[in-house]
């Protein structure tokens, strides 16, 4: 949803793991956050920031559930990924890619077409993403994962935020304590613990900054279709 000068969500994510007792349920979730509906999805996750204790086995992991997911013709029962919705969009993917490569951005898996036929594209893994390259910065709506490495809290809330969006945000950790201040600290209208779900219809969707005016979904949600009007009189004029 957008108007001429504001988008409603963004198209980027925190994904922190830090200390987390399973990386296997952090990696699929990462996965699936950057992946789902072929990246075309308001909340999808790009941005994958992790801890460099597990920097390596993330990579790993991430690498290996890019390369198992089948993209294919989407009536056929054994296809996970589709295209995307067009040339003009493909094209627009294709050329993050070619970005991050010629920006010194590793590409672990991925980032060539699918086929010669349809706007199919490999499901692509990005690592030793740095914060300048446009593809940590930019939205790119598509299945392209930006894989960033961190080492401390401070210094993990402070990259996150440097952003003009922020609708979604998440965390893996054993530390609810540190993941309780993480929500607090992370400038996103929509953050989530060891999980990743960005929306459900009883409770607000929106975001901060350049990711949007108002919410939609929950109550919030009803009030962009209500009008409030104002009444006043002299109390001395009221009925008796």
């Amino acid at each position: 949803m957008s108007n001429g000068t504001v988008k409603h969500h963004m198209f980027l994510l925190l994904r922190l793991c830090h200390d987390f007792l399973s990386v296997e349920v952090a990696a699929r979730t990462a996965h699936e956050a950057t992946m789902g509906n072929h990246g075309q999805c308001c909340s999808a996750g790009t941005r994958i920031f992790v801890q460099s204790p597990i920097y390596d086995k993330m990579v790993q992991r991430l690498k290996e559930l890019a390369e198992a997911r089948k993209v294919g013709d989407p009536f056929a029962e054994d296809t996970v990924q589709g295209p995307q919705v067009d040339e003009v969009h493909f094209k627009r993917v294709m050329s993050y890619i070619e970005s991050g490569k010629k920006e010194g951005a590793r590409l672990v898996t991925g980032g060539a077409r699918v086929g010669h036929k349809g706007y199919f594209i490999q499901p692509t893994v990005f690592a030793d993403v740095t914060d300048e390259m446009t593809i940590a910065k930019e939205e790119i709506f598509g299945p392209v994962q930006s894989i960033l490495r961190f080492d401390t809290f401070e210094e993990v809330v402070e990259r996150a935020n440097a952003t003009i969006y922020g609708s979604s945000g998440g965390v893996f950790t054993s530390d609810m304590d540190k993941a309780m201040r993480l929500a607090q600290a992370i400038e996103a209208g929509t953050f989530c613990i060891n999980s990743y779900k960005c929306a459900a219809v009883q409770v607000p969707f929106g975001g901060y900054k350049m990711s949007g005016i108002g919410n939609e979904l929950g109550e919030a949600g009803v009030e962009s279709y209500l009008q409030t009007k104002v009444v006043t009189m002299p109390i001395s004029q009221k009925n008796s």
